[in-house]
């Protein structure tokens, strides 16, 4: 039995590696499963209608993920409006369900990274919620349950301010559970509406790289260089210069500190150098003359 219990331990902590592995590959439906299981740990013991916070490893530390449970009945009468989400009163659960439990994320910077918009730029935090069967808590499901509203849109509050440099710039980006994705015009400031449950975020048109950039900083770059080239040339010379100015110095001052030899005319046109007598009288080694 220890043996056995062992071996259920080490097959739970490799799965639980390769779940987080896989997680650090940024796929949007293995985060909301991962999210899903840290909410039900959540809701061990809860009181309906309070807002519970769901801890998250630190390597999710950016992330702000929070769930609540209510009564379905409460949610057609009053709606609820937590978390930057607002879901108005008269909303129905499709299928009906006695319980619900809605789980609100918010990525922060780990946004982009799990969202991707080509040609567009992610200029809020993706903001999303998902309603689950929360009928009977000893039996902790993935039922997702969807809304049907009858009177005014849900509507999803973003933090900041966009200021769109023409008006069609910003749009409302809504990310759906199959994939897709759909874009729409901000008509409120800060705020886009959604007809259910799913991930949304405020984008704008990505700016394209401009090409004369690149050749803006190859002539910058190229034009330093030889810059550099030339002072470095420069220097060379001052240095060969000097060196030769001192050689120059120091023959002259030799020459200044040498014999001065006396000069004779030759066929009358050439000089050259001559000595005079010999200081130095030769001393013979024997005194013996024959």
């Amino acid at each position: 039995m220890v043996m056995g219990s062992r071996i259920f331990w080490v097959m739970f902590c490799l799965s639980a590696l390769v779940f987080v592995e896989g997680l650090n590959e940024y796929d949007s439906e293995s985060l909301d499963v991962f999210v899903l299981q840290q909410a039900w740990k959540a809701l061990a013991r809860p009181y309906t209608g309070r807002l519970y916070r769901v801890h998250l490893p630190a390597n999710f530390s950016a992330m702000e993920v929070s769930v609540i449970r209510l009564r379905s009945r409460s949610l057609w009468a009053k709606g609820v409006n937590f978390s930057y989400i607002y879901i108005p009163p008269g909303t129905l659960t499709v299928p009906h369900v006695k319980r619900l439990a809605i789980v609100y994320e918010n990525l922060g910077y780990l946004s982009s990274d799990y969202y991707k918009l080509p040609g567009f730029s992610l200029v809020s935090p993706v903001l999303g919620f998902m309603a689950y069967d929360a009928t009977n808590l000893s039996f902790l499901g993935n039922l997702k349950i969807n809304f049907s509203i009858l009177n005014e849109p849900i509507s999803v509050h973003f933090p900041g301010n966009f200021v769109p440099k023409q008006e069609n710039d910003i749009k409302c980006v809504t990310f759906s559970d199959d994939g897709s994705v759909q874009f729409s015009n901000m008509t409120a400031p800060n705020v886009c509406f959604a007809k259910g449950q799913g991930h949304f975020a405020v984008a704008v048109p990505a700016q394209p790289m401009r090409k004369h950039r690149w050749w803006k900083w190859w002539a910058v770059g190229f034009g330093s260089a030889f810059a550099g080239l030339v002072m470095v040339a420069v220097a060379v010379l001052a240095i060969v210069k000097v060196v030769k100015t001192k050689k120059l110095e120091e023959m002259e001052r030799k020459s200044e500190n040498s014999e001065a030899l006396n000069s004779i005319l030759i066929g009358g046109r050439s000089k050259v150098p001559t000595a005079t007598m010999i200081r130095t009288q030769p001393v013979l080694e024997n005194a013996y003359v024959p």
